[in-house]
Order: structure tokens, then C-alpha cells, then sequence
């Protein structure tokens, strides 16, 4: 089960306050302001790991506290720093500050690290107040509070390659072909409910990452069947396969449909290079594809049954990513 969406509360750790305090000891009579700083909170950090591939963690947990900073004190002693949190997160996370709207952090890069809400600073002690003029000083400050907000995680999957198409167009067929990723494949529509991803082997270190979509359906973009969520998934994919039933009574019109619903999501995806693949060509037969125009694009028939035209579609996408590169 993909969850590509949490929304969780942060809670930095505060400050440790300065500490008041004098030295008093036998052997020395003048022995002033010894009081020490406070350690600093904790922040809480978010990493992107390529290990990871959903938020479903978030959803069970929504609340994370970072430690906070120790007192100060005497024989100028500093408080301990509390520690860091560090919240892991899939490679392709967004987040974002509920409340502006504004976007925090694009973690794109396995690695990569943004602190999120960041710990409170600690107070100063007497120590620090000392002058030749204020010998004996009895100013401490407190720790500052640590950062408190709630943030929005959305995950858009990372891929070069996204497969969109009508219900029961053989997406999740095509990728269990050109790939070793095992979507579930069923004779009814819908049958993949959340994005997979697949390594395809091509060439010498050519490979490239496919992403299966769910099926769109006019009407998508209004909320209709799965609605239009998924296809956040291919907004960073680089070239995007329209898959068409070759045995529909009009692939033209599915492939309208399809590539209507793109448009009206936005973000760029109608203009992204694509290709056309009629899919199932063992069923359907020799089909002569110079009746269709499909708005130009560049037209394979492809059978994942008999792998008719496989090698071909795999040939046309590898050299659609190295011009889009």
C-alpha cells in the first residue's frame, strides 16, 4: 500500500536556561559569576531515503518532540544540547508548512537532509554578563522555545518513465513485462490502486524507472473514479507512454480522453514528449496503423502476451529520454 500523504505536528526542543550562580569557596574570597549556558533543543530533521518508498509510518504517528536543551549551571557548566530527531522520509517527498502553504524542502535526492523546525537557542549565563564595571552580575537568560508547526508530507514518485491509459489498457501487464516489479494484474478496471515502479534493463547502464498509474477516466480531474491524485506521480517523469487498448472500439477516442484529463491536471504534463503504444496486438491482430493519428505521436502496437513490439517501445523510450535530457 502506497500512502503518498501525512500531515504531522513538530515540536523543536527548547532551550536550557542560564544558570545564576557564584563561586564560594574557601581559599577564594572574590570568586564571582560562574553560571553556566543552557544547551540548545534538539531540531528535527527530515533525510530522504532511497530505502524507503512510502509515508505510511506518518499515519500511524503524527506527533514528533525533540529532546530540550539542559540548564546551565555553576563552575560554568553548560547544559547538555538535546538531541536531533531524525524523521526519514522516501526519495521524491515534499513538505510543506500547513499553515503558509509555503514548501520547506524538495528532498529529490536520496541523502538529502532539511531542518525542518529547528531547536531553541540556549540562555546565557550570569557568567556571560561579567564587565570590569558589573563585577557581580546577576543577569541569566532563558532558553528560547523551539520551533512549533505542522507540515504537510506529499510524495510524488521519482521516474523517467510514466504509463498512463483507460482501465484495463495493460499497464500493470506492460511493466511485469519490461520489468521485475510484480503489480497485481486482474481482468476488471482498477485493478492498480497506487503507483508501482519498475527498473527496465536497457543497453549498458541505460536502464530507466517506469511508473505504472492508476487508470484515468474522463472526469478525472472532477474527483471521478480515483480521481486525478495519482498523476502527481509523473510530474517529474521525463517522458510520458500513452498506453491504448488496440481492441477498443475507438483507441482515438481513449487516447482523446487520456491525454485531455493530462491537460486539465496542468503542471506541464501535456507537454512532456510522449509516445503512443497500442497495447494487446495479439488479441486484435495486425492492425494498420497509419489510420490513426493520435495528434502525431509516434505510434507502436505492442503485445506483453507474445512481446511483439516490446524491444521496439523500449528502443523509442530510451531515445526519447536522451533527447529530453
Amino acid at each position: 500500500m502506497l500512502i503518498d500523504a501525512a500531515t504531522v505536528e513538530l515540536k523543536a526542543g527548547d532551550g536550557g536556561d542560564g544558570c545564576r550562580s557564584f563561586r564560594r569557596e574557601k581559599f577564594v574570597p572574590r570568586g564571582g559569576p560562574d553560571g553556566g549556558d543552557g544547551g540548545h533543543g534538539g531540531n528535527i530533521v527530515f533525510e530522504a531515503d532511497a530505502g524507503r518508498s512510502t509515508l505510511l509510518d506518518f499515519r500511524y504517528r503524527r506527533h514528533y518532540k525533540a529532546d530540550s536543551g539542559r540548564h546551565g549551571m555553576g563552575a560554568r557548566k553548560r547544559g547538555r544540547d538535546g538531541e536531533d530527531i531524525v524523521l526519514r522520509v522516501p526519495v521524491g517527498t515534499i513538505i510543506r508548512n500547513k499553515s503558509t502553504g509555503d514548501v520547506i524542502a524538495d528532498l529529490d535526492e536520496a541523502g538529502m537532509r532539511v531542518v525542518a523546525a529547528s531547536g531553541g537557542r540556549g540562555g546565557r549565563g550570569n557568567a556571560r554578563f561579567a564587565t570590569p564595571t558589573i563585577q557581580a552580575p546577576t543577569r541569566c537568560e532563558p532558553g528560547r522555545p523551539g520551533d512549533e508547526l505542522i507540515v504537510e508530507l506529499e510524495l510524488k514518485s521519482i521516474a523517467d518513465v510514466g504509463l498512463v491509459g483507460l482501465p484495463n489498457a495493460g499497464k500493470s501487464t506492460m511493466l511485469s513485462t519490461i520489468s521485475a516489479a510484480k503489480p497485481k494484474i486482474g481482468d476488471y478496471p482498477f485493478t492498480t490502486l497506487s503507483p508501482v515502479l519498475g527498473l527496465v534493463s536497457y543497453g549498458i547502464d541505460q536502464g530507466f524507472v517506469v511508473a505504472d498509474l492508476p487508470g484515468i477516466i474522463e472526469g478525472a480531474h472532477e474527483g471521478k473514479g480515483l480521481g486525478d491524485r495519482f498523476l502527481k506521480h509523473i510530474e517529474r517523469t521525463r517522458v510520458i507512454v500513452v498506453l491504448v487498448d488496440s481492441s477498443d472500439e475507438d483507441p482515438e477516442e481513449s487516447y482523446r480522453i487520456i491525454t485531455g484529463e493530462l491537460e486539465r491536471y496542468g503542471e506541464g504534463l501535456d507537454e512532456k514528449p510522449r509516445i503512443v503504444v497500442l497495447t494487446k496486438a495479439d488479441v486484435s491482430g495486425d492492425i494498420d496503423l497509419s489510420t490513426f493519428s493520435f495528434g502525431g505521436e509516434r505510434i507502436l502496437l505492442v503485445s506483453s502476451v507474445t512481446g511483439r513490439g516490446i524491444e521496439e517501445m523500449k528502443r523509442a523510450v530510451r531515445e526519447l529520454l536522451d533527447g529530453a535530457s
